[in-house]
């Protein structure tokens, strides 16, 4: 299998590390780098891929956005979401969205090449811990907890002030204003009737939505 893959991440070092993995093993026969989520748009008119392996955070939009507009700029390309979130954070949004999978950075180079390999061939990837997040899922229901009722924008703006990250950090993170932020966690407080971030944390605490020994994204 010889793939043309679009690598989106902001993280040059992680870019490397995956290039030279994949051609190492033959994966792929071209490789196109991105860092932001504009450079990615612009790069899928230029070549037809077989493959985008997206991160959720970079600096520009959030992943899941970049994956709703790669879906409908080239809904033949399929992308497989690659991420430092945990499976349980993000995962049955990211294929809610229309990714072919959900691949954490914490996955071995055997793990990769299987998803990857997957994907490529018209399949999805689903993992140990992915398949437990969509089984929570749906056995929910139509009963939803309810931070399953936040937009994107808001569910990532609610894990991050659960860990402790101040408007500040979020803006500069999400790379947009504090007001904007401020107007999210509004919303999301509204949404899941919570009054402070006290019971936020404790929500998000409860409901392990966040890992706090796990590296930042």
């Amino acid at each position: 299998m010889s793939l043309k893959i679009l690598l989106i991440d902001d993280h040059a070092i992680v870019r490397q590390g995956v290039m030279q993995l994949l051609m190492e093993r033959g994966i792929a026969s071209e490789i196109g780098e991105a860092e932001s989520g504009a450079e990615a748009l612009a790069q899928a008119d230029q070549i037809e891929w077989d493959l985008a392996l997206l991160d959720i955070s970079l600096p520009d939009m959030n992943g899941i956005e970049v994956l709703k507009r790669l879906r409908r700029k080239a809904p033949g390309v399929p992308v497989l979401m690659f991420s430092m979130y945990r499976e349980d954070q993000f995962a049955v949004r990211a294929l809610k969205a229309g990714a072919a999978g959900y691949l954490s950075k914490t996955a071995n180079t055997a793990q990769m090449l299987v998803a990857i390999q997957q994907v490529a061939a018209g399949r999805r990837y689903v993992s140990t811990k992915m398949a437990e997040a969509l089984a929570d899922y749906i056995s929910l229901d139509s009963d939803q907890l309810p931070h399953e009722k936040l937009s994107d924008r808001e569910y990532q703006t609610l894990c991050m002030l659960g860990s402790g990250k101040r408007l500040t950090d979020i803006a500069r993170v999400l790379s947009l204003s504090v007001k904007t932020v401020s107007v999210y966690r509004t919303r999301l407080l509204e949404k899941m009737g919570l009054t402070n971030n006290a019971e936020l944390t404790y929500y998000v605490m409860s409901n392990h939505l966040v890992d706090l020994n796990a590296p930042s994204p």
